[in-house]
Protein backbone atom coordinates (compact mmCIF):
# COMPACT_ATOMS: atom_id res chain seq x y z
CA UNK A 1 0.00 0.00 0.00
CA UNK A 2 1.55 3.13 -0.99
CA UNK A 3 1.64 5.97 1.16
CA UNK A 4 0.93 8.47 -1.14
CA UNK A 5 -2.60 6.69 -2.23
CA UNK A 6 -3.37 7.13 0.88
CA UNK A 7 -2.60 10.46 1.20
CA UNK A 8 -4.83 11.05 -2.17
CA UNK A 9 -7.36 9.47 -0.23
CA UNK A 10 -7.21 11.38 2.93
CA UNK A 11 -7.49 14.16 0.80
CA UNK A 12 -10.75 12.64 -1.12
CA UNK A 13 -11.97 11.97 2.35
CA UNK A 14 -11.99 15.27 4.00
CA UNK A 15 -13.28 17.31 1.00
CA UNK A 16 -15.68 14.70 -0.57
CA UNK A 17 -14.47 16.17 -3.82
CA UNK A 18 -11.86 14.64 -6.36
CA UNK A 19 -11.53 18.04 -7.97
CA UNK A 20 -10.99 19.75 -4.74
CA UNK A 21 -8.61 17.34 -3.60
CA UNK A 22 -7.02 17.47 -7.18
CA UNK A 23 -6.25 21.37 -6.19
CA UNK A 24 -5.31 20.40 -2.38
CA UNK A 25 -2.88 18.62 -3.64
CA UNK A 26 -1.74 20.03 -7.05
CA UNK A 27 -2.59 16.88 -9.03
CA UNK A 28 -4.30 16.68 -12.20
CA UNK A 29 -7.87 15.47 -10.99
CA UNK A 30 -7.13 11.92 -13.73
CA UNK A 31 -4.11 11.47 -11.18
CA UNK A 32 -6.13 11.34 -8.05
CA UNK A 33 -9.05 9.64 -9.42
CA UNK A 34 -6.23 6.92 -10.83
CA UNK A 35 -4.33 6.56 -7.42
CA UNK A 36 -8.26 6.01 -5.30
CA UNK A 37 -8.65 3.57 -7.88
CA UNK A 38 -5.48 1.10 -7.44
CA UNK A 39 -6.46 1.97 -3.82
CA UNK A 40 -9.45 0.41 -4.36
CA UNK A 41 -8.42 -2.45 -6.85
CA UNK A 42 -5.63 -3.49 -4.08
CA UNK A 43 -7.92 -3.52 -0.96
CA UNK A 44 -10.91 -5.00 -3.16
CA UNK A 45 -13.82 -2.98 -1.80
CA UNK A 46 -14.79 0.33 -3.23
CA UNK A 47 -14.12 3.61 -0.93
CA UNK A 48 -16.12 6.26 -2.07
CA UNK A 49 -19.40 6.34 -3.94
CA UNK A 50 -20.09 8.17 -6.61
CA UNK A 51 -23.79 9.96 -6.43
CA UNK A 52 -23.77 12.41 -9.41
CA UNK A 53 -21.69 14.99 -8.71
CA UNK A 54 -21.62 13.91 -5.05
CA UNK A 55 -18.91 11.81 -3.26
CA UNK A 56 -19.90 9.64 -0.46
CA UNK A 57 -17.83 7.69 1.76
CA UNK A 58 -18.65 3.57 2.01
CA UNK A 59 -18.62 2.18 5.23
CA UNK A 60 -14.86 0.53 3.80
CA UNK A 61 -14.10 3.75 2.96
CA UNK A 62 -15.49 5.50 6.85
CA UNK A 63 -13.17 2.43 8.26
CA UNK A 64 -9.95 3.47 6.03
CA UNK A 65 -9.86 7.07 7.25
CA UNK A 66 -8.45 6.12 10.93
CA UNK A 67 -6.26 3.60 9.54
CA UNK A 68 -4.82 6.04 6.97
CA UNK A 69 -4.59 8.88 9.62
CA UNK A 70 -2.66 6.52 11.54
CA UNK A 71 -0.26 5.41 9.07
CA UNK A 72 0.69 8.80 7.77
CA UNK A 73 0.73 10.21 11.09
CA UNK A 74 3.55 6.99 11.64
CA UNK A 75 5.27 8.00 8.58
CA UNK A 76 5.85 11.50 10.12
CA UNK A 77 6.98 10.20 13.36
CA UNK A 78 9.49 7.51 11.36
CA UNK A 79 10.73 11.09 9.49
CA UNK A 80 10.92 12.71 12.32
CA UNK A 81 12.56 10.45 14.47
CA UNK A 82 15.14 9.42 12.27
CA UNK A 83 15.80 13.21 10.85
CA UNK A 84 16.34 14.07 14.18
CA UNK A 85 13.76 15.89 14.76
CA UNK A 86 14.51 18.77 12.74
CA UNK A 87 12.38 18.21 9.45
CA UNK A 88 8.61 20.30 9.06
CA UNK A 89 7.18 18.23 7.27
CA UNK A 90 4.02 15.83 6.55
CA UNK A 91 -0.20 16.43 7.58
CA UNK A 92 -1.73 18.13 10.39
CA UNK A 93 -5.25 17.37 10.49
CA UNK A 94 -6.52 20.16 12.44
CA UNK A 95 -9.93 20.94 13.88
CA UNK A 96 -12.34 23.42 15.37
CA UNK A 97 -16.00 24.80 16.18
CA UNK A 98 -17.38 27.17 13.84
CA UNK A 99 -16.40 30.45 15.82
CA UNK A 100 -12.56 29.29 15.94
CA UNK A 101 -12.72 28.73 12.60
CA UNK A 102 -14.11 32.63 11.55
CA UNK A 103 -12.58 34.82 14.54
CA UNK A 104 -8.84 33.12 15.81
CA UNK A 105 -7.36 30.45 13.61
CA UNK A 106 -7.53 31.84 10.09
CA UNK A 107 -4.40 34.34 11.10
CA UNK A 108 -3.10 31.69 12.82
CA UNK A 109 -2.99 28.95 9.82
CA UNK A 110 -1.74 31.51 7.02
CA UNK A 111 1.05 32.21 9.77
CA UNK A 112 1.97 28.64 9.98
CA UNK A 113 1.52 28.03 6.24
CA UNK A 114 3.87 30.54 5.38
CA UNK A 115 6.38 29.66 8.18
CA UNK A 116 6.09 26.02 7.18
CA UNK A 117 5.05 25.58 3.43
CA UNK A 118 5.80 21.85 3.46
CA UNK A 119 3.04 21.05 5.82
CA UNK A 120 0.13 19.91 4.45
CA UNK A 121 -3.13 20.74 5.99
CA UNK A 122 -6.09 19.01 6.64
CA UNK A 123 -9.11 21.53 8.62
CA UNK A 124 -12.15 19.49 9.33
CA UNK A 125 -14.86 21.67 10.88
CA UNK A 126 -16.60 19.94 13.78
CA UNK A 127 -18.81 19.94 16.83
CA UNK A 128 -17.18 19.74 20.50
CA UNK A 129 -18.79 16.33 20.46
CA UNK A 130 -17.83 15.47 17.09
CA UNK A 131 -13.73 17.25 17.61
CA UNK A 132 -13.42 15.30 20.88
CA UNK A 133 -14.18 12.10 19.28
CA UNK A 134 -12.23 12.62 15.98
CA UNK A 135 -9.17 13.32 18.71
CA UNK A 136 -9.80 10.04 20.24
CA UNK A 137 -10.02 8.16 17.53
CA UNK A 138 -6.61 9.27 16.02
CA UNK A 139 -8.22 11.26 13.13
CA UNK A 140 -8.11 14.98 14.56
CA UNK A 141 -3.97 15.81 15.42
CA UNK A 142 -5.24 18.70 17.70
CA UNK A 143 -8.81 20.60 17.90
CA UNK A 144 -9.64 23.56 19.37
CA UNK A 145 -12.96 24.33 21.54
CA UNK A 146 -15.08 26.75 23.53
CA UNK A 147 -15.73 25.76 26.78
CA UNK A 148 -15.81 26.55 30.24
CA UNK A 149 -13.72 22.91 30.82
CA UNK A 150 -13.21 19.95 29.09
CA UNK A 151 -12.66 16.61 30.73
CA UNK A 152 -11.92 13.54 29.05
CA UNK A 153 -10.19 10.35 29.69
CA UNK A 154 -6.73 10.36 27.44
CA UNK A 155 -7.28 13.90 26.24
CA UNK A 156 -4.48 16.93 27.05
CA UNK A 157 -6.18 20.21 27.27
CA UNK A 158 -4.61 23.43 27.57
CA UNK A 159 -6.69 27.01 27.75
CA UNK A 160 -5.59 29.48 25.70
CA UNK A 161 -7.33 32.61 26.12
CA UNK A 162 -10.41 33.71 28.17
CA UNK A 163 -13.50 34.62 25.98
CA UNK A 164 -16.38 36.96 27.48
CA UNK A 165 -19.41 36.32 26.26
CA UNK A 166 -21.81 38.73 25.96
CA UNK A 167 -25.66 39.44 25.23
CA UNK A 168 -25.98 42.15 22.32
CA UNK A 169 -29.16 43.92 20.54
CA UNK A 170 -29.75 46.20 18.08
CA UNK A 171 -28.94 49.95 18.95
CA UNK A 172 -32.41 51.45 20.12
CA UNK A 173 -33.28 48.33 21.90
CA UNK A 174 -35.60 49.33 25.05
CA UNK A 175 -32.94 47.39 26.78
CA UNK A 176 -29.85 49.15 25.16
CA UNK A 177 -29.57 51.95 27.42
CA UNK A 178 -30.47 50.53 31.04
CA UNK A 179 -27.02 51.11 33.31
CA UNK A 180 -28.09 47.25 34.51
CA UNK A 181 -30.71 44.47 32.32
CA UNK A 182 -31.74 42.45 35.44
CA UNK A 183 -32.20 38.50 34.54
CA UNK A 184 -36.26 39.09 34.83
CA UNK A 185 -35.56 41.50 31.96
CA UNK A 186 -33.97 39.63 29.36
CA UNK A 187 -36.98 36.48 30.22
CA UNK A 188 -39.27 38.93 28.91
CA UNK A 189 -37.48 39.30 25.53
CA UNK A 190 -36.95 36.56 22.01
CA UNK A 191 -33.74 35.26 22.10
CA UNK A 192 -31.41 33.98 18.69
CA UNK A 193 -29.54 31.51 20.05
CA UNK A 194 -27.16 28.82 19.00
CA UNK A 195 -27.97 25.44 19.56
CA UNK A 196 -28.61 23.71 22.86
CA UNK A 197 -25.40 22.08 22.76
CA UNK A 198 -23.18 25.00 22.21
CA UNK A 199 -21.26 25.80 25.33
CA UNK A 200 -21.55 29.27 25.98
CA UNK A 201 -25.07 29.30 25.86
CA UNK A 202 -25.05 26.61 28.51
CA UNK A 203 -23.61 29.08 30.70
CA UNK A 204 -25.52 31.68 30.11
CA UNK A 205 -28.80 29.41 30.70
CA UNK A 206 -27.50 28.23 33.68
CA UNK A 207 -26.95 31.84 35.07
CA UNK A 208 -30.05 32.29 34.24
CA UNK A 209 -31.37 29.20 35.92
CA UNK A 210 -29.92 30.16 39.22
CA UNK A 211 -32.28 33.20 39.63
CA UNK A 212 -35.46 31.19 38.66
CA UNK A 213 -35.39 32.36 35.53
CA UNK A 214 -35.86 30.01 32.12
CA UNK A 215 -36.00 31.47 28.51
CA UNK A 216 -39.30 30.53 26.74
CA UNK A 217 -39.34 32.65 23.78
CA UNK A 218 -36.42 31.29 21.74
CA UNK A 219 -35.08 30.81 17.97
CA UNK A 220 -32.30 28.62 17.08
CA UNK A 221 -29.74 28.99 14.35
CA UNK A 222 -26.97 26.99 13.27
CA UNK A 223 -24.51 30.29 12.06
CA UNK A 224 -23.41 32.81 14.28
CA UNK A 225 -23.60 35.43 11.36
CA UNK A 226 -27.26 34.72 10.62
CA UNK A 227 -28.10 35.31 14.09
CA UNK A 228 -26.18 39.18 14.36
CA UNK A 229 -28.04 39.36 10.95
CA UNK A 230 -31.09 39.02 12.75
CA UNK A 231 -30.51 41.26 15.54
CA UNK A 232 -29.80 44.11 13.57
CA UNK A 233 -32.42 44.39 12.03
CA UNK A 234 -34.36 43.59 15.24
CA UNK A 235 -35.39 40.22 15.90
CA UNK A 236 -34.37 39.77 19.30
CA UNK A 237 -31.02 39.75 21.16
CA UNK A 238 -28.30 37.01 21.58
CA UNK A 239 -25.87 35.63 23.53
CA UNK A 240 -22.24 35.23 22.27
CA UNK A 241 -18.75 35.57 22.87
CA UNK A 242 -17.34 39.22 22.26
CA UNK A 243 -15.08 38.12 19.73
CA UNK A 244 -17.30 37.46 17.39
CA UNK A 245 -19.63 40.93 17.72
CA UNK A 246 -16.11 43.08 18.19
CA UNK A 247 -15.97 44.63 14.73
CA UNK A 248 -20.27 44.96 14.65
CA UNK A 249 -20.09 46.92 18.20
CA UNK A 250 -16.95 48.84 17.08
CA UNK A 251 -19.71 50.15 13.80
CA UNK A 252 -22.23 50.59 15.97
CA UNK A 253 -24.15 48.25 14.43
CA UNK A 254 -25.30 45.87 17.97
CA UNK A 255 -24.62 47.01 21.66
CA UNK A 256 -23.60 45.09 25.07
CA UNK A 257 -26.18 44.84 27.28
CA UNK A 258 -24.80 45.53 30.75
CA UNK A 259 -26.48 42.52 32.09
CA UNK A 260 -26.26 41.21 36.26
CA UNK A 261 -23.79 38.59 35.41
CA UNK A 262 -20.15 38.72 34.30
CA UNK A 263 -20.12 35.40 31.85
CA UNK A 264 -16.93 33.88 30.31
CA UNK A 265 -15.80 30.27 28.53
CA UNK A 266 -12.29 29.44 27.74
CA UNK A 267 -10.53 28.55 23.82
CA UNK A 268 -8.82 25.70 24.66
CA UNK A 269 -6.75 23.47 22.26
CA UNK A 270 -6.91 19.60 22.97
CA UNK A 271 -4.67 16.66 21.37
CA UNK A 272 -4.54 12.97 22.54
CA UNK A 273 -2.40 12.84 25.48
CA UNK A 274 -0.09 9.73 23.75
CA UNK A 275 -0.11 11.56 20.54
CA UNK A 276 3.44 11.55 19.27
CA UNK A 277 4.37 15.53 18.97
CA UNK A 278 6.38 15.50 15.51
CA UNK A 279 8.35 18.84 14.87
CA UNK A 280 5.43 19.78 12.79
CA UNK A 281 2.68 19.48 15.31
CA UNK A 282 5.10 21.12 17.87
CA UNK A 283 5.56 24.25 15.95
CA UNK A 284 1.90 24.80 15.50
CA UNK A 285 1.26 24.52 18.88
CA UNK A 286 3.75 26.81 20.09
CA UNK A 287 2.54 29.39 17.44
CA UNK A 288 -0.87 28.66 18.75
CA UNK A 289 0.21 29.70 22.50
CA UNK A 290 2.28 33.12 20.85
CA UNK A 291 -0.60 34.61 18.78
CA UNK A 292 -3.55 33.83 21.57
CA UNK A 293 -1.73 34.88 24.54
CA UNK A 294 -1.26 38.25 22.55
CA UNK A 295 -5.11 38.42 21.83
CA UNK A 296 -5.37 37.56 25.84
CA UNK A 297 -3.95 40.81 26.05
CA UNK A 298 -6.44 42.86 24.41
CA UNK A 299 -9.36 40.94 25.67
CA UNK A 300 -10.58 44.18 27.35
CA UNK A 301 -11.06 45.84 24.02
CA UNK A 302 -13.61 42.56 23.20
CA UNK A 303 -15.22 42.97 26.49
CA UNK A 304 -15.22 46.25 26.56
CA UNK A 305 -18.97 47.96 26.25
Amino acid sequence: MELRHLVTFQAVASTLSFTRAAALLNYAQSSVTAQIQALEEELGVPLFDRLGKRVVLTDAGQRLVRYADKLLNLADETRGVVSGGEVRGGTLALSAIETLCTYRLPSILRQFRDQFPHVRLIFRPLSTIGLIRGVNEGMVDVGFVIAESVVAAGLQVEALITEPVQVVAAPGHPLADLPCVTAAELAKETFLLTDASCQYRSVFERSLASEGIHLSDIIEFGSIEAIKQCVMVGMGIAVLPAVTVAKEVTRGQLVVLRTESTLQVYTQMIWHKDKWLSPSLTAFLELCRTELSRANETIDDFSSG
